[in-house]
């Protein structure tokens, strides 16, 4: 029976955001349920383990230490980029002040910065997040690839991806292009070599 399910293209019901929130409100799903809406669809996320959350935590530090006040610090909380896709990434750095997030969820446009740690979820972060980013105009996106010991930095979104990547391994040091001097050293944000 799945195989026959799998060769058939059957319709699907695709979701708004607002769609997606009203099922929060309804009480269908939970704030425990591991999901975010990505081109209409409700989709699972990975688990998180220890070494994903001490990155999250690592960076976060770090980031708030060399950024101050400059901007807010996001840690696991949507992003609106369009009206079918709301993504919780792992770390965003926003435009200030907060009160302008009083009234919505932040918006690609309030993005400097949005960070993906990715430990089991990095095929699903480069191949299905990342372009998603990249056509929402989001300036600046960096994948923490634990498994690969490396930080990839993708700048100049365009409608076909980002028109530069770089791949920074242990040892060097990395910065957003919006706070050049906010300097971190990757090793600092991946597990003991």
């Amino acid at each position: 029976m799945d195989d026959v399910i799998a060769r058939v293209e059957l319709p699907r019901r695709r979701f708004t955001v607002e769609d997606y929130h009203r099922m929060a409100e309804a009480g269908i799903l939970h704030e425990a349920d591991r999901v975010e809406l990505i081109e209409g669809e409700i989709v699972e996320m990975s688990p998180i383990g220890h070494h994903h959350i001490a990155s999250v935590l690592a960076l976060s530090r770090r980031l708030t230490l060399a950024i101050g006040d400059r901007a807010l610090l996001s840690s696991q909380n949507p992003v609106r980029l369009s009206h079918d896709t709301e993504p919780e990434p792992d770390v965003v750095l926003l435009r200030p002040p907060e009160s302008r997030y009083w009234q919505q969820a932040p918006r690609a446009e309030d993005v400097l910065l949005l960070v993906e740690v990715a430990d089991s979820s990095y095929r699903y972060d480069r191949d299905v997040k990342l372009p998603l980013y990249a056509r929402a105009g989001i300036p600046e996106v960096w994948v923490v690839d634990i498994a690969g010991g490396a930080v990839e930095i993708h700048r100049q979104p365009g409608l076909r991806g980002y028109a530069s990547a770089q791949r920074v391994e242990r040892g060097a040091t990395i910065a957003p292009a919006a706070f050049a001097d906010a300097v971190l050293a990757v090793a600092d944000l991946l597990p003991p070599a």
